[in-house]
Order: C-alpha cells, then structure tokens, then sequence
C-alpha cells in the first residue's frame, strides 16, 4: 500500500476493509477464551498502512463498543491498542516472523497488566493509596492465567501467519500498482 500521507478514497476502503478483518478474526475466535486476532492484524495493519492505523484502531473500537456496551475496556482498548501499533512503528523494519511472535506474544502477556490501571482508576476509590495500588495488583494478578493463553496465542498465530499474509499483501500491493 502507498505511504502517502494524504488519505484518499482507496485508503478510506483500505482501512473499512482493516476493521472489517479484524472484527471477522474476532468473530471466528470468540469460541477460544483470550486466543485472538486483534494484536496481530493490528501489528499488520501498522506494518502496511503505517501511522493510517491510528484511523482503523478507534474505528474498530467503536464498532466493539456498538456490539457490546462501554464498559471500562473501552476505555482500556483506546491506549492499549494503539501502544501496540507505537511499538510496531518503532521496530518495523524487521521482517522476521519470530521477533513478531515475540513481541505479539509477550504484549497478550502483559495485556492484563496494561489494562489494571484502567479497571482501577474507575472501579476504586483511591482514598487509601495502599488500597489503591492492592487492588490494581490483585486485579492483576487474577488475570495471569487468562494473560498466558492470551501471550501463547499471539505468539502462535503470528509465528504461524506473518509470512503468508506479508506475502499476500505484497503480491495484492504489486498487482494494484502495476495491473500485473
């Protein structure tokens, strides 16, 4: 896809078809407790459309919080996600499966541990800040096991869907541009 910096019609479908994918790789795992598609379509999407992610990722957000109520993960998913397409920029120039395995592997791992400040700044009352910090970790802490399928799945489903998909892209990109 073009990095142009102007976001023209083609890029408006571009990222319809983003949020699309990803709310379909939602759908088609909600079977699976914390296995998903979400961090890696929008690694993906941060590798293909650069900064234009910051576009798909609030879409996507309001389209889940249409399906299911605000709640306080909305408010969770509108730094989460777009953290994960900061750290994306930030390394994407590598192009190994692994480092991305890891990287999405280690984020479903800690994705708990992103969301406790959240949960906590709205559910507590920070009177006591003893009670205040024992809350966030306790909330935490609960989720850990949730957190480890969670980081084993975006580690296997990246390791397992990187290259074909890059692959994919960049024979889609090719025909767009030259027609061949």
């Amino acid at each position: 896809m073009k990095k142009s910096t102007v976001t023209g019609i083609k890029d408006i479908a571009y990222m319809g078809m983003a949020v699309a994918l990803i709310e379909a790789g939602k759908a088609a795992l909600s079977f699976a407790p914390n296995i998903e598609l979400t961090s890696f379509w929008i690694i993906m999407f941060t590798l293909f459309m650069g900064w234009k992610v910051m576009f798909i990722i609030p879409a996507f957000i309001a389209i889940e919080a249409a399906i299911y109520g605000v709640h306080v993960w909305v408010l969770m998913y509108l730094y989460i996600w777009p953290l994960l397409a900061v750290l994306t920029m930030i390394f994407r120039k590598n192009d190994f499966a692994l480092f991305w395995a890891i990287l999405s592997g280690f984020f479903g791992l800690f994705f708990g541990a992103l969301c406790a400040p959240a949960q906590i700044l709205l559910v507590s009352h920070p009177e006591n800040m003893h009670d205040f910090f024992s809350a966030a970790f306790t909330w935490w802490v609960s989720g850990i096991p949730w957190d480890v399928a969670h980081g084993i799945g975006n580690f296997v489903l990246m390791l397992v869907l990187y290259r074909p998909i890059r692959i994919a892209v960049n024979k889609l990109d090719s025909i767009s541009r030259y027609g061949t």
